[in-house]
């Protein structure tokens, strides 16, 4: 087995929870008094757009709410989805390790619009456990799409066998081992520093 020389990791459900996904979508629906099919509807029009950069927040709020007047404003909107983003400390303090060993490239690979991926990053300090983000919005494609691992790979120029992604979803997992890459599914600390040190990455 090669040495692992490279981490990539998801944010959304590994580090943090996920920005904007099915849950976030209906608590807005209902605080803000939204119809859920016409909401999401709109919103998986402009999805993609939207995660992987071709659409900024403000944009994506005017195609799925804002198309007509509304008793509220953007930014409240806006508040509102930054508000959902919330840490799990655990796994930042095992990042966090992993960094601090100095041993390997610490990278994210994650689905993410440019606004809340900035947000995410800035507020939870992801800059101090993380050298580089490989996220839809910056690459413009999103997993389980091929192209985003075969990206990934490209940028860091470090052979698959050497790489291990982290990921909560089976089905984000299933290129990046087509590729050759080692994988592991998350699903909580101790179990991921366990399949790590079964690949041989010690904190």
């Amino acid at each position: 087995m090669a040495k692992i020389t490279t981490i990539f990791s998801d944010v959304g459900g590994v580090m943090l929870t996920n920005g904007w996904d099915r849950v976030s979508r209906r608590k807005l629906v209902e605080k803000f008094n939204l119809d859920m099919a016409e909401f999401g509807d709109r919103h998986e029009l402009v999805c993609t757009a939207f995660e992987t950069g071709g659409l900024d927040m403000y944009h994506y709020l005017d195609r799925t709410i804002f198309y007509k007047p509304r008793a509220f404003t953007k930014k409240e909107v806006k508040d509102f989805m930054f508000a959902e983003s919330q840490p799990f400390p655990e796994s930042l303090a095992f990042m966090a390790r992993l960094a601090q060993s100095n041993k390997y490239l610490m990278t994210t690979l994650n689905n993410e619009s440019t606004e809340l991926n900035q947000y995410r990053i800035e507020h939870f300090g992801l800059r101090n456990y993380f050298t580089a983000f490989f996220s839809s919005c910056y690459l413009g494609v999103i997993k389980p799409d091929e192209a985003i691992y075969a990206l990934a790979l490209e940028l860091t120029q470090r052979p698959p066998e050497e790489c291990v992604f982290i990921d909560d979803r089976a089905l984000n997992l299933e290129c990046a081992r087509w590729h050759g890459m080692q994988t592991i599914q998350f699903q909580n600390v101790n179990q991921l520093e366990s399949d790590l040190r079964a690949l041989g990455v010690e904190t």
